[in-house]
């Protein structure tokens, strides 16, 4: 039996539910893994199953001349309450037609569980938005806790991280760094270390391939887009703006902005939002980029040193607390705050918590955030860093990064 995933538990609460499940993330992420842990789970009360994968090319042709094929492909038995998996929806010319024909004829007699390997249908190919059809589950490369499962420190992985014994800190602190350097995709948490680095090169070469393909917005120079991933590979946590990148890479700000909504729609990266309610005091409405596996982004800039060595530990650490934030709060939950006149916190969570990154928390510096202060009385401001050493500064809590 694979490593259960935290995704599995969260869906197996709506087995019984007569919603679409749609399970959405990147290549590799395990999205397959879960359709099939929840496979296994149903197995255990029914046996009306119905697995399919539409890289099957012969039954990819059959769903694209009608829905109803389905039928030729299995034998439902419409008398009985019958699952019905479908890997690899964007394949399909049409998923949303598809998806509503079922859900509005067979409701409560198929279940439909449904993975895609990219957003672009969502916004692309779903002619219909599926209101009220559908409940979407983003399967993101590993989180921390579920790396320290896949690494067999199961135990661990159920602690209380804001309780540990120095002995257990000081472990947890070396998963971190490796979790911080190779990142979270299940293939390359269970490889050895001599094979990590080949195997993120085929997840970047190979399936990122397959997203610029999929893609289907005139993408013509493959190459400019491996560029981008590298240059924005050593910009994490700085303002992203498409009209430099374009002068750098002599391309129009056009394609790089399709490039760029390619890698969003992909899950490889995410364009943070600024936080402000005044406009003309606060910042433009550039977005900050961060990696959402810091694997990928290593491999991109050749860097797979040691954390504690590295010049890029403060991008580094900072990417890593938007990976654990991103694991509580959607997307738009989450905003940076950053003036004019270059005063910046980090990360502003559902307008209620703040955090400011430091490798050195003793680097924090509270008349900075005055303003802020001054603007937000209400947002509690905290310091996330790595290996604290104690547990305030001033009047504000530390972090460890896995902590929060």
């Amino acid at each position: 039996m694979s490593i259960i995933r935290d995704i599995t538990l969260k869906a197996q609460k709506y087995l019984a539910d007569p919603e679409i499940m749609l399970f959405i993330g990147p290549r590799q992420a395990g999205k397959t893994t879960i359709l099939k842990q929840l496979q296994a789970i149903l197995e255990k009360n029914t046996k009306n199953i119905y697995f399919l994968n539409l890289e099957e090319l012969e039954y990819l042709e059959l769903l694209n001349q009608s829905p109803k094929n389905i039928f030729k492909i299995f034998n439902i038995n419409l008398a009985q309450k019958s699952y019905l998996f479908i890997d690899e929806i964007q394949y399909l010319k049409n998923p949303s037609n598809f998806l509503k024909y079922f859900y509005d004829e067979y409701q409560g007699k198929i279940k439909l569980l449904i993975s895609g390997s990219s957003a672009f249908y969502l916004d692309k190919k779903f002619k219909d938005s599926l209101a009220g059809r559908k409940k979407i589950f983003y399967v993101f490369t590993l989180s921390f806790r579920e790396f320290l499962r896949f690494k067999n420190e199961k135990a661990l992985a159920q602690k209380n991280f804001c309780a540990l014994s120095l002995k257990e800190k000081e472990k947890i602190s070396f998963c971190c760094q490796e979790y911080i350097i190779y990142g979270g995709y299940p293939r390359i948490v269970l490889a050895p270390f001599q094979e990590k680095e080949d195997l993120l090169r085929e997840i970047a070469f190979s399936y990122i391939k397959k997203d610029i393909y999929e893609a289907n917005i005139n993408i013509k120079q493959e190459e400019i887009f491996y560029k981008l991933f590298k240059i924005l590979s050593s910009q994490i946590g700085n303002l992203v703006n498409s009209s430099e990148l374009a002068a750098t890479l002599g391309v129009s700000k056009i394609a790089i902005d399709n490039y760029l909504y390619v890698m969003r729609k992909s899950f490889h990266i995410c364009l943070l939002k600024p936080f402000f309610k005044n406009v003309r005091k606060e910042l433009s409405k550039m977005p900050k980029i961060y990696f959402y596996d810091l694997g990928l982004r290593n491999f991109f800039i050749h860097n797979f040193d040691n954390f504690i060595t590295r010049e890029d530990k403060g991008g580094l650490l900072e990417n890593a607390v938007f990976r654990q934030l991103r694991e509580r709060y959607d997307e738009e939950l989450l905003k940076f705050w950053r003036t004019i006149q270059k005063n910046e916190i980090d990360f502003i969570c559902d307008e209620k918590q703040a955090y400011e990154v430091k490798v050195k928390p003793s680097e924090f510096k509270e008349k900075k955030c005055q303003l802020f202060f001054k603007n937000y009385p209400d947002i509690e401001l905290s310091v996330v860093s790595i290996d604290k050493a104690k547990e305030k500064i001033g009047k504000h809590k530390i972090f460890n990064v896995w902590e929060i």
